[in-house]
């Protein structure tokens, strides 16, 4: 039987239940109708009976023996009709469990697909590719499905393995040759012989130098926080923005804050990041004079941090775009080395998805925006 394909299978196992219950319903419906035909009204001593009652008179005895046929037909019927519903009944029952028990052996490779899908779904950052559901058994249905998911998980394990070397060599060759063109242009410029031209020129190297590195960096966060967490810790919200505010040079905007106890799990290094990302945004998008706050709490049993800023009136429509990579209020590719790159509201919203949160943000009337996170 292993060799039947699943449908051949299912067939066959159906037929055989099918007939087993058509048989057990009939060996019921026949012992019923004998035993009502046990139970016979024409017994010899009941037509003497009968006859002497009725003077010998043939006519009316057959006539009575005729309603006696009737009223024992209708017997059987309603004797059929009856017991016999309670043996279907019963029949459908036992056949009901036994269907039962059959379609879960049969959906028990199903059941271990599901399973094993569950498990890869539920891994964080495509560690759980290396899992195989490794079906035995017939070459059938089923078979080929699992068999199609291993080769599926295979390649996608292989991509993402590539990835990952790819991420590691990008960040090694981006960062050493830019590593390598600070220190020539910093002993450049700190030479005595050199110029102020030369020197003016160095600086501004340094500077263009200086946003390919943190461009970089944010590409390789981008693509890091993507993942889903895999190792967590609690970490207080309050106590990073706490230390991301002690951080902010004294020159800024005015700083206030309210903080307030936001506990969550999950990686500390990410969360300041997203934390340090809030503020710096919050802080090169803001106008002269202006001002900052940052609340954190707990709310709902979830972690809020809520940052917001006076600066530049910002459009509604505005809203998504401003979390897409180099986009920033309605402008692609933001260039000068002074602004921003572009990828702070996005590694933001990565880091809040990876940590199964989410962000938004809100223009203000006066100006400004108030983005708030939630994890």
């Amino acid at each position: 039987m292993n060799r039947l394909t699943i449908r051949a299978r299912l067939t066959l196992l159906y037929v055989v239940l099918f007939t087993a219950a058509g048989l057990a319903l009939l060996a019921i419906t026949y012992f019923l109708v004998r035993w009502q035909m046990d139970a016979d009204p024409f017994d010899s001593k009941m037509i003497v009976t009968d006859l002497l009652k009725t003077g010998g008179d043939f006519k009316a005895l057959r006539e009575l023996l005729q309603a006696k046929t009737e009223e024992s037909n209708q017997a059987t019927l309603t004797t059929i009709l009856t017991q016999g519903g309670i043996a279907l009944a019963l029949v459908l029952t036992v056949a009901t469990g036994a269907a039962w028990v059959l379609a879960g052996r049969a959906l028990q490779p199903l059941h271990r697909i599901t399973a094993t899908a569950g498990r890869i779904a539920a891994s964080a950052g495509g560690r759980g590719l290396h899992e195989r559901i490794a079906l035995n058994g017939p070459k059938d249905e089923v078979k080929q499905l699992a068999d199609t998911f291993d080769a599926m998980l295979s390649r996608l394990d292989h991509s993402f393995d590539g990835q990952r070397r790819f991420v590691a060599n990008a960040s090694h060759e981006l960062r050493t040759p830019l590593a390598l063109n600070r220190a020539l242009v910093e002993l450049a410029i700190t030479r005595p012989e050199a110029s102020a031209d030369a020197q003016q020129l160095g600086e501004a190297l340094l500077r263009v130098n200086e946003r390919h590195e943190r461009l970089i960096d944010g590409l390789l966060m981008l693509a890091d926080s993507e993942h889903e967490v895999a190792e967590q810790t609690p970490v207080d919200l309050a106590d990073v923005a706490e230390y991301v505010l002690e951080a902010l040079p004294a020159d800024g905007p005015a700083v206030t804050s309210l903080l307030d106890p936001a506990p969550v799990t999950g990686d500390p290094v990410l969360l300041e990041r997203l934390v340090q990302n809030l503020v710096e945004n919050a802080v090169r998008h803001n106008v002269p004079d202006g001002w900052l706050r940052v609340e954190t709490a707990t709310v709902d049993g979830r972690a809020r941090l809520v940052v917001v800023n006076s600066g530049p009136v910002v459009p509604a429509y505005e809203m998504e775009s401003i979390f897409q990579p180099f986009r920033r209020l309605g402008r692609e590719r933001v260039g000068g080395p002074s602004r921003g790159l572009g990828l702070g509201l996005s590694i933001v919203r990565a880091i809040a998805q990876a940590h199964h949160g989410a962000v938004t943000a809100t223009p203000r009337p006066g100006g400004g925006l108030t983005l708030t996170t939630t994890l």
